[in-house]
């Protein structure tokens, strides 16, 4: 059954509209569907709206599952309306994650030796759940993306406020990264006599490379965007030919645009263990040497 609108033009070009509750049967002799009218409401401005509103009641009395809640989809009850809606299943999952990996403790841990009182654990919650829903900047994980998802702890947070949080990973990335590695190897029972290790570049669209490391908070970080040999061909002499913007920005030099080392240790069953961004010119049998030693001293 459904409710039925018809309309009426009179004389004068105005237009009657009626309702009526209608279903459709099909004709016994005509062998065609029709509607067939099972109640008539009358003119649609002169509807008696209450009576209207008790059959809808009457009919959502039946419908109501053993709860006392309304089965039907869309169905609308005691006048409550639905104001917004927010996707669950990512962030839930990453939430899951982050507390059976002991991220999010690990975090904590070291807030609680600065004795910080900042939101950055939620923060950095907040940005690797888009890492993995919706990739995006941080202006588009505070402007856009917050507002679609349930995290209602985050919901709050600045757009300074993400970006303060990765203050915390230069400072203390080495310490979170170890206590999640060792806790890890108890849950998962991870195998890591074998560990296998391989490497990408990344170029960066500019004209010059780093030339000289820089201080931050007693912390030394190295030059990273150095040109070196690229695993993506950008070092190629008939790419830049091909490519006239390429070759203007490598200004002479064979090795092509500044670039950064991305390397990523794994165990025998492929779970991560450790990555690493390391400058440009960095020799693979360097980064060997490096990641041994880093991963010996976990």
């Amino acid at each position: 059954m459904y409710l039925r609108t018809t309309q009426r033009r009179n004389k004068d070009g105005s237009v009657v509209r009626y309702l009526a509750l209608a279903e459709n049967v099909r004709h016994p002799e005509k062998g065609y569907v029709e509607a067939r009218v099972v109640h008539s409401f009358g003119r649609a401005d002169q509807l008696d709206r209450a009576a209207l509103e008790r059959l809808v009641t009457s009919i959502q009395r039946v419908l109501r599952d053993e709860g006392g809640e309304p089965v039907a989809k869309g169905a609308s009850a005691g006048g409550i309306a639905i104001e917004a809606s927010f996707e669950l299943g990512v962030v839930h999952v990453a939430k899951a994650l982050w507390t059976k990996l002991g991220i999010g403790e690990a975090i904590q841990a070291r807030l609680d030796t600065r004795q910080l009182t900042a939101p950055h654990a939620i923060a950095l919650l907040a940005m690797v759940a888009q890492r993995l829903d919706r990739p995006g900047s941080k202006l588009a994980c505070h402007e856009r993306w917050l507002e679609r998802v349930w995290l209602p702890e985050a919901r709050d947070l600045g757009l300074h406020q993400l970006y303060r949080a990765l203050d915390l990973l230069a400072e203390h990335g080495d310490a979170i990264e170890q206590a999640v590695f060792w806790r890890a190897i108890d849950l998962f029972k991870l195998d890591v006599d074998l560990v296998f290790y391989d490497a990408t570049t990344a170029w960066f669209a500019c004209e010059e490379e780093d030339v000289a490391s820089h201080e931050w908070r007693g912390l030394s970080f190295e030059p990273l965007r150095k040109r070196g040999h690229s695993k993506e061909g950008r070092d190629n002499r008939r790419q830049q030919a091909a490519d006239p913007s390429a070759r203007q920005r490598a200004s002479g030099d064979a090795r092509g645009d500044p670039q950064v080392s991305v390397a990523l240790a794994v165990t025998r069953d492929g779970l991560p263990v450790r990555s690493w961004v390391l400058p440009g010119d960095t020799a693979d049998v360097t980064a060997v040497a490096r990641i041994k030693d880093d991963l010996w001293h976990m």
